[in-house]
Parts: C-alpha cells; sequence; structure tokens
C-alpha cells in the first residue's frame, strides 16, 4: 500500500513539474492598451496626453477666400499700387488659400491651470507668394498661470469678442482689431460674478506704431512708387517719411470687464509712448522730446435679442490722442507705405495719412487725434443661415499746429511729397498740392453684409459686399507722378467712393 501511495504522489509532482515548465515556456500576457482618453474639464475635444495629466485640444481649419476689387483681406483697393492707382494693369480678383493650426494644453495645478496657446497660419496668396511657395505667421503663442499672461495675446485694450466680428476678413475698419495678437505680459485679476479686470505691458512695435513724420524728410506721396518693405510685419512700419526711433518703454493697457449670460460690458484704456527719431540726418541734430499718447474704448454685446435666439449685436466706440492704430486702421490691415491712404479715380484722387504725429526741425510732435464708432449685428435665419450688417466711422484730425506742419511741407513745389526707388531710397520728389483748405482731417466710412450658409457642421460658405466711403476736408488739386500714369498730371482732391465684395469656404476642425 506504502508502495502504490509513493507511485501516485510521484507521479502527481512529476505533472506538476511538466505543467509548471509548460507555462513558463508560454508568452507573458501583454498588458491592456492605455487609450487615448477623453478629458472632461475644459469642454468638448480635450484629451489626455498619455502618461500625463495634462489635457490637449488640437484644432484648425482650411480656408479659400477670393475678394473682388480688393485687394488681401477683403480690403478695398485704397492702398496705391495698381488698384489704388485705377490702373488698367490692377487684378480683378485676389485669391488666398489658408491652412491655420491650433494647440491648446490645459493642466490642473495647486496654483490652478496651467494654459499653454498657438496659433498659426500657412498661406498662399496670387502675387505674393510665388508658385509653389508659401507665407507662414504666428497669430497667436502664449502661457497663462495664476492669473498671468505671457507671450503673443489679443490686447486686453479690445472686447472680449474682438476675434468674433461677423465678417470675412479684416479688411474692414473696426477699432482696434489685432487678430494676431501682440507680445504682452497681463494679469487678470476674478472679482466674481463675471467681472474681472486686467493689466498689462504690451510691445507697440509694430502694431500700435502707425508712423511718426518729421516733415524735413520726405513722405512717400499718393500713388507714389517706392523702394523697399511697406507692409505690416516689418519693423515699425518701414514707409519712406516714417520718423519713429527705437522702443523706450512698453505700453500700458488696462480693462474692466463683465460676462454675463445677456451679454457683455468692457472698458479699456491705454498709454502710448512715441519715440521719435532724429530732427536731422544723425544724432548730432537733436531729437524732439518722447510723447505719451492714450486712447480709450467701451465696447458692449447684446447675445439671445429677440429677433432671434442666436441673434448678437455689439457696439464699440474709441477715442485716442497720439495713439492712432488703437482707434483708426489697426489689426492686421495696413496699408501700403505705412498709414497711405490714396486712391485715385480718373482725374481725381482721395488720399491721407494715420500718423501718431508730426514735427518739424527743432520743434516737438503734434498729436493727432482719433475717434471711431462700429456697430455688428448678426441675424439667424435658421440653423443653417445667417446675415450680418456691420458699419464703421473712423475719423483722424491733426490740429492747427500738425495741419500748418503738412502744409508748408506738401504745398511748395519741390515739395517733400515724394518717391524713393533702388536708385534712391532716400527719396526724391514726387509732386505737390494746391488751392487745398491746408486741412488734413479725413474719415473713412464703411457698410457691409455677409450671408454664411452651414450645410452641415463645421463648414460654412459665405458672400460679403463691403461700401466704403473716403470722405476729406482737402480739397484742390494734386500735381504728382504717380505710377503708372503720365507724369505731372493734375488730379483734382476729393471724396472717393470704393466698392469691394468677398466669397469664402471655411472648413473647420
Amino acid at each position: 500500500m506504502t508502495t502504490i501511495k509513493q507511485a501516485v504522489l510521484g507521479s502527481a509532482a512529476a505533472l506538476m513539474a511538466i505543467g509548471s515548465a509548460q507555462a513558463a515556456d508560454l508568452p507573458v500576457k501583454a498588458k491592456a492598451i492605455e487609450y487615448v482618453k477623453v478629458c472632461s474639464l475644459y469642454g468638448a475635444g480635450f484629451y489626455y496626453i498619455p502618461g500625463t495629466d495634462t489635457c490637449i485640444k488640437i484644432g484648425g481649419a482650411i480656408r479659400i477666400d477670393t475678394t473682388f476689387n480688393g485687394g488681401p483681406y477683403d480690403a478695398p483697393f485704397w492702398q496705391g499700387g495698381a488698384g489704388g492707382n485705377d490702373l488698367w494693369t490692377k487684378n480683378n480678383y485676389l485669391t488666398r488659400s489658408r491652412v491655420n493650426l491650433t494647440t491648446d494644453t490645459r493642466t490642473a495645478t495647486e496654483y490652478g491651470m496651467v494654459r499653454t496657446y498657438a496659433n498659426f497660419q500657412l498661406d498662399f496668396t496670387q502675387d505674393r507668394d510665388n508658385i509653389a511657395g508659401g507665407f507662414t505667421e504666428v497669430d497667436l503663442a502664449f502661457v497663462q498661470f495664476a492669473g498671468f499672461t505671457f507671450g503673443k495675446a489679443v490686447s486686453q485694450f479690445d472686447p472680449q469678442w474682438a476675434l468674433t466680428k461677423p465678417y470675412i476678413s479684416s479688411g474692414f475698419l473696426a477699432g482696434s482689431n489685432n487678430s494676431t495678437g501682440l507680445p504682452q505680459i497681463a494679469y487678470t485679476a476674478e472679482f466674481g460674478n463675471g467681472v474681472s479686470a486686467s493689466i498689462s505691458l504690451e510691445n507697440a512695435s509694430p502694431y500700435r506704431n502707425a508712423g511718426l513724420y518729421n516733415t524735413a524728410n520726405f513722405i512717400v506721396a499718393p500713388g507714389a512708387a517706392q523702394f523697399g518693405s511697406q507692409q505690416y510685419g516689418t519693423v515699425s512700419n518701414t514707409f519712406l517719411g516714417n520718423s519713429y526711433g527705437g522702443n523706450h518703454i512698453p505700453d500700458i493697457v488696462g480693462n474692466v470687464r463683465l460676462d454675463q449670460k445677456w451679454g457683455s460690458l468692457h472698458f479699456g484704456a491705454a498709454m502710448h509712448t512715441i519715440t521719435p527719431g532724429f530732427w536731422g540726418a544723425n544724432e548730432s541734430f537733436g531729437h524732439p522730446d518722447d510723447s505719451y499718447g492714450f486712447a480709450v474704448t467701451g465696447a458692449v454685446e447684446f447675445k439671445n435679442l429677440p429677433t432671434g435666439a442666436n441673434d448678437s449685436l455689439k457696439l464699440e466706440a474709441s477715442y485716442g490722442k497720439g495713439a492712432t492704430k488703437y482707434v483708426f486702421g489697426g489689426g492686421t490691415l495696413d496699408t501700403q507705405g505705412g498709414g497711405r491712404f490714396a486712391k485715385f479715380e480718373g482725374n481725381t484722387v482721395g488720399f491721407g495719412y494715420l500718423l501718431d504725429g508730426v514735427f518739424a526741425p527743432n520743434g516737438q510732435i503734434q498729436q493727432a487725434e482719433t475717434w471711431q464708432v462700429s456697430a455688428f449685428y448678426e441675424h439667424y435665419w435658421n440653423t443653417a443661415w445667417r446675415t450680418s450688417l456691420f458699419g464703421n466711422y473712423s475719423h483722424i484730425s491733426y490740429g492747427d499746429g500738425g495741419n500748418a506742419l503738412l502744409a508748408a511741407a506738401f504745398s511748395a513745389a519741390g515739395g517733400r511729397l515724394g518717391t524713393s526707388t533702388a536708385a534712391a531710397p532716400t527719396g526724391v520728389n514726387a509732386g505737390s498740392i494746391a488751392d487745398t483748405t491746408n486741412n488734413f482731417d479725413f474719415a473713412i466710412a464703411q457698410i457691409g453684409t455677409r450671408t454664411a450658409w452651414t450645410p452641415v457642421k463645421n463648414l460654412t460658405l459665405s458672400a460679403e459686399f463691403t461700401f466704403t466711403r473716403l470722405d476729406q476736408n482737402l480739397g484742390g488739386t494734386y500735381t504728382g507722378n504717380v505710377t503708372g500714369r503720365p507724369a505731372g498730371q493734375a488730379y483734382e482732391i476729393r471724396d472717393q467712393n470704393l466698392y469691394n465684395g468677398s466669397v469664402q469656404i471655411l472648413r473647420s476642425f
């Protein structure tokens, strides 16, 4: 019996050893795949970055624009060039394709949320980029932590709805519209019940520097060609006649806001530093003192109007002195030659300059005054169709002192209205004005409408039409050399009417 027990137990032990050996030879079971998890803390579209407690949202859009009788950003032909000079060689239409990409990360910490945000564009614009080229821009790139914002963000001067105005693009003047952001250090305090306040130090160059004219120098004349860079994005608008110096101190900007279900209120203010260049060719001639301008704005938004559940009305008014681009002509649009507006029609011309101020040798800066009002109404016919109506009036004046300086510089034969070329980049005379009121105040009035159709989610087709009137007080005649036109021709100075439109396809994701 004992022998039988030993045999059975020995066989069992042998079988267990064999089973253990076979089990050891089997592959180890793989760990469960760690799928990307939805992050519901910050709204739809956020996911946890695997292995972290940081949530990320990746988005963007493809945008196809075509402008008729206008330039980029659906801007009227008030910018000089073939369109502004009313030449046969102007483009009747202009196309642009844009890829927009955004990243938004957020992490909860014991100090509150840490957020990073970036928005950049890849553009291809007719006649700006070569056939396989393109253009890259970084619109927004900032870090937010404990109430602070560091980096390139929407100016604290602007209302909350600065990036949601109901038009196709930024060729429409509407106060300060900085959709490409300004470098800044800002702090925002929340007081509860939707009340908050912010204070910031913002880099004014080149976005907020409208230009500063020393009447001893040439300034780019209406319709004249200019050598070198002229567009927004260059160092403080490097147009012929700009006498801005370096950045001495940042602009100081603040606001108070109220956000409610019915809409929002916004009050903003800014101090802008005007740093001049030299009275003469170099430092030995001396320079005017730094001048300090300011701007104030008030804005209100009404949501869910009696006309419809999703309808909205936005209103804004601004005033500035020595801070022109906070009020008039700011945003991604800048005119050719810095602050030059110039539109020819037959034998007539309307023109004016957007400058922070004017000075003459041994004199101080005469600041310009600006003001504007704008309104935006959008109505939803149904969930797929909506129409907006928008308008703006922007005005600039130079006062008696500024007008006298400009008149002295522009009126005499051989005056300071100039042109520049590769051979003479510092400028040569291009014309003069005569029999005028010597009043260089002018205004831009605009009214436009857009209708948008969203047949499926995140796909929108829209069309826009804008009427613009360049209204001025100068009168008289301008005689000059206009690019593409006969030299020395005389033009009657008078108001100009402009018309332009645009269509767009936008697919966001």
